[in-house]
This record gives C-alpha cells, sequence and structure tokens, in this order.
C-alpha cells in the first residue's frame, strides 16, 4: 500500500506537547506517514522552556537529505528554528530538492512565553524561508514582528497579511487565538482576505496548539486539499482536540492529538 507523506523540520519537545512530538501524532492522526528533521532539543515541559540544544547546520543537512532522497515528502511543515545557520540550511535543501507544499509555522515565543527565535534569525527567517512557503501560519505576535504594525482590531489582522503576503509566495493564515476575544483566524491568498469563524474553546491547555494547527495544514494539503480546504480541516481537528479538555501537567498543558484513533489496541 501507499500513503501520503509529510516531513516535520522543528525543535523536539521532551514534554511531548509541541515540536516534532506534536506534528509527528497530528500528522498520524490526519492520515499521513511522518518524518522528521530535528532542528534542537529542548528541555521543556508544560511550565517552560529550560534549556535548548541545536542541531549543528551540518547534521541538520544530514537528516534533510536522509528524507528527501529516500521517501520524499509530499508535504513539509517548518516549525522552531532558533538560528540563522539552521534557517539557511534549510532553506538551501528545500530548494535543492524543490519541495512542495511547503506550511511555515514561525515559531518565536512558546506557549509559556519563553523566547525560541533571536531578532537577527527573524530577519533571516523572513528573508529565506517566507518567499519559499506556500502556507504561513503566525500568530497575532509574530504577525506583528513580521509586519511592523501593532495588532489590536480584525482590521489590523488584514493589514498585517497583507504586508507579510507582499514578501511569500504563498497564503498567510494570520490566527486570532491571541490577544483577541475570539479564535477567527484571516486567510490571505491572492489578494483576497477570508476569515475563518470559530469558538474560542474555554481550555487552558493550548501548549503546542501552533504546530498542531500547522501539521494539520501540511496533512491536508500532502492528501490533496487546496488551502482553504486543509485550513478548515485543520482548524475542525484542533478544535476537536481542544475540546477534549486533557489535562496534563502542572502548567499550559497539551491537546489531545489522538482523540478520533479508536481502535483494540487503544484500549
Amino acid at each position: 500500500m501507499k500513503i501520503k507523506t509529510a516531513l516535520t523540520i522543528a525543535g523536539s519537545d521532551s514534554s511531548g506537547g509541541a515540536g516534532i512530538q506534536a506534528d509527528i501524532k497530528t500528522m498520524l492522526a490526519n492520515g499521513v506517514y511522518a518524518m522528521s528533521a530535528v532542528t534542537s532539543l529542548t528541555a521543556q515541559n508544560t511550565l517552560g522552556v529550560y534549556s535548548v540544544l541545536e542541531s549543528t547546520p551540518e547534521f541538520l543537512g544530514e537528516q534533510l537529505d536522509s528524507v528527501f532522497n529516500d521517501i520524499f515528502p509530499d508535504a513539509v511543515k517548518i516549525g522552531m528554528v532558533s538560528s540563522s545557520a539552521l534557517i539557511e540550511v534549510i532553506a538551501d535543501k528545500l530548494k535543492q530538492y524543490n519541495a512542495k507544499n511547503i506550511v511555515l509555522d514561525p515559531v518565536m515565543v512558546a506557549t509559556s512565553g519563553s523566547s525560541l527565535m533571536s531578532d537577527g534569525s527573524v530577519a533571516v527567517l523572513a528573508e529565506k524561508l517566507i518567499p519559499l512557503a506556500d502556507v504561513i501560519t503566525p500568530n497575532i505576535p509574530e504577525a506583528e514582528v513580521l509586519a511592523g504594525i501593532k495588532i489590536n482590531t480584525p482590521e489590523d489582522m488584514v493589514k498585517a497579511a497583507e504586508i507579510i503576503g507582499k514578501t511569500c509566495k504563498g497564503a498567510v493564515l494570520v490566527k486570532g487565538g491571541h490577544n483577541m476575544n475570539d479564535a477567527n483566524d484571516l486567510l490571505y491568498f491572492n489578494g483576497e482576505s477570508v476569515w475563518f469563524k470559530g469558538k474560542r474553546i474555554n481550555n487552558p491547555n493550548t501548549h503546542g496548539t501552533g504546530c498542531t494547527l500547522s501539521s494539520a495544514i501540511a496533512s491536508n494539503l500532502a492528501k490533496g486539499y487546496n488551502v482553504s480546504d486543509s485550513i478548515e480541516k485543520a482548524k475542525d481537528y484542533i478544535s476537536q482536540a481542544l475540546a477534549c479538555n486533557l489535562d496534563l501537567g502542572q502548567g499550559s498543558g497539551p491537546l489531545n492529538h489522538g482523540f478520533n484513533i479508536l481502535g483494540k489496541f487503544s484500549k
């Protein structure tokens, strides 16, 4: 049998709620075979990020070569990349292999508030990776950095998306979960803005929501859905994962990525 495939390029979360662990769980739950290239190891849990150990650029490049030369991914999700050197390796390899369906989640700050990227790396990400992405998924604080404006209203979200959209070939999805009273996301694509309405779920355990959403979008793109349908299906998935109200850890806990995986082995 054959199955669609997706590659996550991101950091490892030792508590399993975000990063490549969340990505792999999400990709499996959304029906694709998951592969990974690790940008860094982190010592973290639901309370915060305590230490980060980066992969070397050479080793990250070898991981990517190993994947692309054997099981070519139908989609690529990029998450936490904390240094300029790693960003440049990723950009070079994506261009070398003509990667497709690239979803970029510009992770700058963890849910706990810990900074995950230097200012210099943000500039390199904007220069090297954003132009390659088919979908970019910044939350409001990330969109503020990338667009260079403050976002306080839905109109500000539209303006930020338009600014970011001028720097990329693909779609910009500004996620409204931060600093807004709703969970409405804005998709800006081909000069048009479309709102994806969402109901805010009363669940404080949101560790890894950004990783999960972007991985679900990449999974849907890998399966052949268009951008709009991929986002709509991904939002439905993450809403149901949040609605399970999984409660683990002492801080902002993880989602229940496997809520829809039922069978004799899950019992």
